[in-house]
C-alpha cells in the first residue's frame, strides 16, 4: 500500500468552504499539485489572500496541465483538476491517505469523487492524520510542523504541496522514533 500525504488550502474553515489548491506527495516520490480557478472568491478574506493566494505557484499563468519529472501540475476548474487527480491516483495499486488535521481536507478531496462513497476502491476508505499519531505517541500535536521535522523543507507554508511535504517529513520522523516517543509517555 502506497502512503500519500496531502494538504488542501481552502477559502476558510467552515462547512461551505471551497478548495483553492491541493498538494499530494507519495512515499515513492510521485507528486501532484493543483490550483483551482473556480473557488468562491467572495469567501476570501485578508488572511487567505496574504497566506494562501500569495503562495500559489501559478498566479501569473492561465490553465496549466503538465508533468515535470515526478510532479504533475494542474491549474483549472474543479472538474479539470478532478480528471487529472483521478488519473494520478490510478498510478498506484492501493493508497493510504495521510494529512495533518484531516477533517476539512478529506471532505474536499473526497468531493472530487462525488463524496466518500465515490472514492475508488483502491484508495483505503479510512484516512489518517499526523495529529492523532502525534497524540498517540505522546508528542504535542500543537507543535510547529516546521520546527518538528529534522531537515527544513524548501517552500512556503500554506502552499499545499509544501505542506504535504512537511506532513510526510513529520510522519517519517514519528515512525522512525516511535519507540523513543512511546518510552517517554
Amino acid at each position: 500500500m502506497t502512503k500519500v500525504f496531502f494538504d488542501c488550502e481552502m477559502t476558510g474553515l467552515h462547512k461551505d468552504t471551497t478548495l483553492i489548491s491541493i498538494g499530494l506527495v507519495s512515499e515513492c516520490g510521485k507528486e501532484f499539485y493543483a490550483e483551482l480557478t473556480d473557488y468562491d472568491r467572495s469567501q476570501v478574506y485578508e488572511w487567505i489572500e496574504e497566506n494562501v493566494l500569495n503562495n500559489l505557484m501559478f498566479n501569473d499563468y492561465g490553465k496549466v496541465n503538465k508533468q515535470l519529472g515526478s510532479i504533475t501540475f494542474v491549474k483549472g476548474t474543479k472538474e479539470e483538476v478532478g480528471v487529472a487527480l483521478k488519473d494520478w491516483f490510478n498510478l498506484f495499486d492501493t493508497v493510504e491517505l495521510w494529512s495533518d488535521c484531516h477533517h476539512y481536507d478529506v471532505v474536499l478531496l473526497q468531493d472530487f469523487f462525488g463524496g466518500a462513497f465515490g472514492v475508488p476502491s483502491h484508495i483505503y476508505y479510512i484516512p489518517f492524520d499526523i495529529c492523532t499519531l502525534m497524540k498517540a505517541l505522546g508528542v504535542d500535536p500543537d507543535i510547529s510542523r516546521e520546527a518538528f521535522v529534522d531537515t527544513p523543507i524548501e517552500g512556503e507554508k500554506h502552499n499545499s504541496l509544501y505542506d504535504a511535504r512537511v506532513i510526510q517529513a513529520c510522519y517519517e520522523k514519528l515512525m522512525r522514533n516511535k519507540e523513543r516517543y512511546l518510552a517517554k509517555s
